[in-house]
């Protein structure tokens, strides 16, 4: 017999990879039944997942109030044993949860202090001060949750060991199939970028760098994702590399499978910025499970995977000139880069991929919810 489990988010989109597709869908799998709170249009029944929808707001300071208010009405209504929730603006509902008799996870996908330090939209002077109120308000929440889940084994060590679970964002294999090598599938002379555009994550340096080729390369950047803040996409308009940039928008999880199809490398140079050093972006090991080779921030752990797997560029994300070269260097040599391809995807299906992750997401739950028998008994007894 199944039992019912609640993930609540309030920032992050209904069909968001990590909550949806990875761990709403492998819980579904697995015999949970599965709720999905989030902003969003309207209800909907998929793939075994029941998502309920709360109003979709506008500004800031609405989602952290007004949002966060209907996620908690919702889950109340939903009257589930165990909630799982992925924002960090969501602690205290956890709070109030426990104190209704709930079992509580708090899913920490970015280290949240640190990813303070840089956000735009805080003053400087008060950043430092709301970094701290953060990760207190984070170690009090930690006490009383029953799971803490985190992305990387640097984020865990701020939680208690007994009660967190590393469930890393690796890719999902079914969902990249390694390139045809038969020459059947014809590559583009481009580059992909995916996610959130931003000057942090180095997109301003890359369209600069493409400006630095010579004007024989046919090489293109292809921007997949939305601006952030909005204001920067005239501003890189402007730029004389924008000449070479095929701006795509936010795409669908098919069309980025599709169009890392079509590319010949993925580039991923974050600034060094304290939240992104120790991070493991997603995008860095989908163009790994995509086979195609990566361009990347040359940061230590970053070196254990791209680097040690031989598997793409380590470059100074701030260097326009060292991004540049990069790009060259894979146009000028396609056969070393379908090497580091094939290196990258090895690896993927090795280690780097969902099906470990989502045993271990599985096991956290099994633990603090057995799956029940027909006779009501928890399984294993």
């Amino acid at each position: 017999m199944s039992r019912k489990v609640v993930h609540l988010t309030s920032v992050h989109g209904a069909y968001d990879t990590r909550i949806f597709h990875k761990q709403c869908k492998t819980l579904a799998k697995n015999g949970y039944q599965v709720v999905l709170v989030v902003p969003h249009e309207q209800d909907q029944q998929i793939d075994d997942i029941s998502i309920r929808a709360v109003p979709l707001r506008t500004g800031r300071l609405s989602r952290m109030t007004r949002t966060v208010r209907d996620v908690y009405l919702q889950a109340r209504k939903e009257d589930a044993e165990l909630y799982h929730f992925h924002d960090p603006e969501l602690i205290f509902v956890g709070l109030l949860l426990k104190l209704h008799g709930k079992k509580v996870i708090y899913d920490v996908h970015e280290d949240v202090p640190r990813q303070i330090l840089s956000k735009h939209w805080i003053k400087p002077w008060v950043r430092l001060f709301v970094a701290k109120a953060v990760e207190g308000v984070e170690a009090i929440g930690a006490r009383w949750f029953d799971g803490i889940v985190t992305v990387t084994t640097k984020i865990a060590k701020r939680f208690p060991a007994e009660k967190t679970w590393l469930v890393q964002n690796f890719p999902m294999l079914e969902e990249f199939a390694l390139p045809a090598e038969d020459g059947s599938v014809e590559k583009e002379n481009a580059l992909a970028f995916i996610g959130d555009i931003s000057m942090i994550r180095g997109v301003k340096q890359t369209v600069e760098a493409l400006s630095r080729l010579p004007e024989s390369s046919p090489v293109r950047l292809k921007l997949a994702g939305r601006f952030a803040p909005p204001e920067l996409e005239e501003e890189f308009r402007s730029m004389p590399g924008w000449e070479r940039v095929e701006y795509l928008g936010w795409l669908s999880r098919d069309h980025i499978r599709k169009l890392l199809a079509e590319v010949r490398g993925g580039i991923v140079p974050y600034h060094p910025v304290p939240n992104y050093i120790d991070a493991q972006p997603n995008k860095l090991f989908e163009y790994m499970a995509a086979g195609i080779p990566v361009i990347a921030s040359d940061f230590p752990l970053w070196r254990e995977f791209v680097a040690k797997e031989n598997c793409g560029v380590l470059v100074n994300p701030q260097n326009v000139d060292a991004i540049a070269r990069a790009i060259q260097e894979l146009l000028d040599d396609p056969d070393e880069a379908q090497a580091m391809g094939r290196r990258g995807r090895s690896v993927v299906e090795e280690r780097y991929n969902w099906e470990a992750e989502g045993r271990s997401l599985t096991a956290l739950y099994q633990k603090l919810l057995p799956l029940l028998s027909k006779e009501g008994r928890d399984d294993g007894k």
